[in-house]
């Protein structure tokens, strides 16, 4: 299912963003009953079953207050996990050769793809001796993939070809989205080289029931 920030974060994606009038809007949790939090330039959005003026006064804005320690334990209460705070970044898909795309792997054991199984769903599996990629629905329905590399690879823009690859097998025009932490830099530094853009910011709350 499909949640009402997925055509905010596509539109971003082709280069058109909310207004940036320092306005926060909450909307429904995600459809698996986590809460988030996606900001983008002047404007944020709270994916929570809270009311607006709670949030307003723990100093909730479009301008970073969304983001407030104080305001993200709020929202995963007393026993609750507030994960980290990760750069949404996106790309367009080129559709220029089907065949790019790396083999599909089988039943891969890998951390990588365990925490991609756990955090998405309908998990694809791909990789060559560059490493391995996992393309999947995540936040909000949305496309999205992510990325590891051998150790031994390191250094060596396997990574960046990994993604360009990807990228030119993905249908033409069709977003594909990656989470990254912000100080991830190697990660980071191949998907801004690959084509990816940063659009927004994100964070994901596991909600406690006390």
């Amino acid at each position: 299912m499909d949640h009402s920030l997925l055509p905010i974060l596509v539109a971003s994606a082709r280069g058109i963003f909310p207004k940036d009038d320092g306005a926060f809007h909450v909307v429904p949790p995600l459809p698996d009953g986590r809460y988030a939090v996606v900001c983008f330039t002047g404007c944020a959005y709270v994916c929570a079953s809270e009311s607006f003026d709670r949030l307003a006064s723990l100093g909730c804005d479009g301008f970073g207050g969304a983001l407030r320690p104080q305001l993200l334990l709020h929202l995963a209460g007393p026993q609750g996990r507030v994960h980290e705070i990760d750069v949404t970044l996106a790309a367009l898909g080129q559709g220029r050769d089907p065949y790019a795309l790396p083999p599909e792997l089988g039943d891969s054991r890998h951390p990588r793809v365990a925490y991609a199984r756990s955090q998405r769903r309908d998990v694809c599996v791909h990789g060559d001796e560059r490493g391995l990629i996992t393309l999947a629905k995540g936040l909000a329905g949305r496309d999205e993939i992510s990325i590891e590399t051998p150790e031994v690879a390191f250094g060596k823009g396997g990574g960046r070809s990994l993604l360009r690859d990807v990228l030119a097998a993905w249908p033409e025009g069709q977003p594909l989205f990656a989470a990254v932490s912000p100080g991830n830099a190697r990660s980071l530094r191949a998907f801004l080289a690959a084509g990816f853009r940063p659009v927004a910011s994100e964070v994901l709350i596991e909600r406690s029931s006390g």
